[in-house]
């Protein structure tokens, strides 16, 4: 039985995710760690989750370090000083759920063989614990949002721009709209009060929720806006004129940027990528941060990311860090009208569908879908997550969630109508490895 997938482990509270299962990922933790240091988001349950973690790592005698609510960049910054971190945090997940992802000192999230070990802790029939008089220590520290703003701080310099912030009433409320002050912005907010039940809109930015946000951009003739998603490691912006920038609109954009060398993408991400950057080598993963960061080691790139929004810099940290990748954006946008960079990224048409896919069904199906592309003549073929065909002008990607029962699509090509076309051969071939 796996629990932890590609993003940790996420579920409805009390259903999948209960006090007595996180007591026992902390129990696990400590028994391979002897210093932990524990963070949580704005979510309702997340303090008591955060207690239950304490609660195993004390009973199993590793010091346990409390930062309190804070983004997930930012714990994974505080990790550096201790051998692991527990991040209480569900992503983007609706309110009702929560969850747990484990983090190394250097940023990367727990490796599948780290979280092989720590499954087994917690499937297995006992977990030794120590005597009353082994336990952990707790200690309270109160650094943890001080140190990521003055890493970042360092790195990104002077800032002089009017930007628009939109946390989602998420963690990132903790940290963006302060270190861009710090650094010289001028800084609207919404939705940037923290509130567990995420009222301004859900906790992913999507282009439609982040409407008001575009409003705003427009209203207030700023430079840009900044949309994080519940726990802060993602961003997606809005430019000058209001017009929706995702990850996959970013992505080339960042990439850019960063590259000097070599990038990693995972296999979902746009082939815009490979057609903005010159004389930089695009590395395809599966997809995940986990995965992400694992490549960048592998491979010495410069950068990291994914169409969701999720940035990793590797002279920072191999954790995803949204705040950082706002405050780096803001930076870019000073240089030129973020709207004219993004005008010069090559327009193509993504289309995105997903089905129900039992998990049990998980390996039966992908090995129809890879059976039934074949018969398609694809001109290249990819099982490292999923299956990903290439055909003349576009590609898609079939490749089941990592965190859900779902069967996921992504289509793109050069034109609308080749789109369409991909999409409806790829719909038909979903349809049938599902009934």
């Amino acid at each position: 039985m796996r629990l932890f997938g590609s993003s940790g482990i996420r579920g409805r509270f009390n259903d999948l995710i209960t006090p007595e299962l996180v007591c026992r990922i902390g129990q696990a933790v400590g028994s391979l760690h002897n210093e932990t240091v524990v963070g949580w988001d704005v979510r309702t349950t997340s303090p008591l989750l955060a207690n239950a973690a304490i609660s195993g790592l004390l009973s199993a005698g590793c010091n346990a370090y409390s930062v309190g609510m804070v983004s997930t960049p930012t714990l994974a910054n505080a990790a550096r000083e201790y051998g692991a971190g527990i991040m209480i945090t569900a992503s983007h997940n609706p309110p009702m759920d929560n969850g747990v992802k484990l983090w190394n000192p250097d940023g990367s999230s727990f490796g599948t063989d780290q979280m092989t070990a720590v499954e087994e802790l917690i499937l297995g029939k006992s977990m030794a614990m120590v005597p009353w008089d082994k336990v952990g220590q707790l200690k309270y520290i109160d650094w943890a949002i001080e140190r990521h703003v003055k890493r970042i701080s360092e790195n990104i310099g002077k800032l002089d721009a009017k930007v628009v912030v939109d946390c989602g009433n998420g963690a990132a409320t903790t940290i963006t709209p302060e270190l861009l002050r710090k650094l010289g912005c001028e800084v609207i907010t919404i939705n940037c009060q923290p509130d567990g039940s995420f009222p301004g809109r859900g906790s992913e930015p999507t282009e439609e929720n982040t409407k008001p946000l575009a409003k705003l951009v427009v209203e207030e003739g700023a430079d840009l806006g900044i949309a994080h998603d519940g726990d802060g490691d993602r961003m997606v912006a809005v430019d000058d004129r209001g017009n929706f920038a995702g990850g996959d609109v970013l992505m080339p954009l960042l990439c850019k940027a960063e590259g000097k060398t070599r990038v990693v993408v995972p296999v979902n991400a746009s082939m815009a990528v490979d057609r903005y950057l010159e004389g930089i080598e695009v590395v395809r993963c599966r997809v995940g941060d986990v995965y992400v960061s694992e490549k960048i080691k592998e491979t010495n790139a410069d950068f990291g990311a994914e169409p969701s929004g999720t940035w990793v810099f590797p002279k920072m940290s191999y954790c995803p860090d949204g705040v950082y990748a706002a405050a780096r954006l803001v930076q870019m946008a000073m240089e030129r009208p973020l709207s004219e960079q993004l005008a010069e990224i090559p327009k193509l048409t993504i289309m995105k569908k997903r089905l129900y896919m039992p998990l049990d069904r998980k390996a039966e199906v992908m090995a129809a879908v890879a059976d039934k592309i074949r018969t398609l003549g694809p001109t290249e073929i990819s099982e490292m997550d999923g299956v990903r065909a290439v055909f003349d002008g576009g590609w898609m990607l079939l490749r089941p969630s990592g965190t859900e029962p779902k069967l996921k699509l992504v289509v793109e090509a050069e034109t609308v109508e080749r789109t369409k076309q991909l999409y409806d051969i790829a719909m038909e071939i979903m349809k049938e490895v599902l009934e």
